[in-house]
């Protein structure tokens, strides 16, 4: 399991508009909210995406970019950021294998099937590429607000 203190993981995703977001690109230059959600266009979901794209100009002042990641495809995210008026950029794991690095990913059954997906949890990465904090069973409702909190402390 991922701890704080530990290097992040890199990683190479797909964004909405499938540009290649890559971590490492980012040490050195900002620190970087990773949230790992189930699926998008659900309730818990949309609501913790809506609300760290309310605070996304805030997060940017205190030099923080914010990365929202599921199995879902690009497709599916750009609909999902369409609908709601997302600005967050959500990233595609539709292999699992990020989820897997950073210790999300779980068994859940969904719709009647059983089917992997990630854990709600979040990590604060940073500049340095380091693990800072970890949220693991995440309530959406005003949990945006409680990690720009934490990424303003954050020296």
């Amino acid at each position: 399991m991922l701890k704080i203190g530990d290097p992040a993981p890199d990683f190479e995703l797909p964004d909405a508009d499938m540009d290649v977001v890559c971590l490492s690109e980012m040490k050195g230059r900002c620190k970087v909210v990773l949230y790992f959600y189930p699926r998008d266009d659900t309730p818990g979901c949309t609501l913790q995406a809506v609300e760290f794209s309310e605070l996304e100009e805030q997060f940017q002042q205190a030099r923080a970019v914010v990365l929202g990641v599921s199995m879902d495809d690009c497709v599916s995210h750009g609909h999902f950021r369409d609908k709601h008026g997302l600005t967050v950029r959500l990233l595609a794991d539709t292999d699992g294998d990020v989820c897997g690095k950073y210790g999300v990913l779980q068994d859940k059954e969904a719709d009647g099937k059983h089917r992997y997906m990630a854990t709600r949890t979040t990590f604060v990465i940073d500049e340095q590429g380091f693990v800072r904090y970890r949220f693991d069973g995440v309530t959406p409702k005003h949990h945006a607000q409680d990690v720009l909190k934490i990424v303003k402390e954050l020296r």
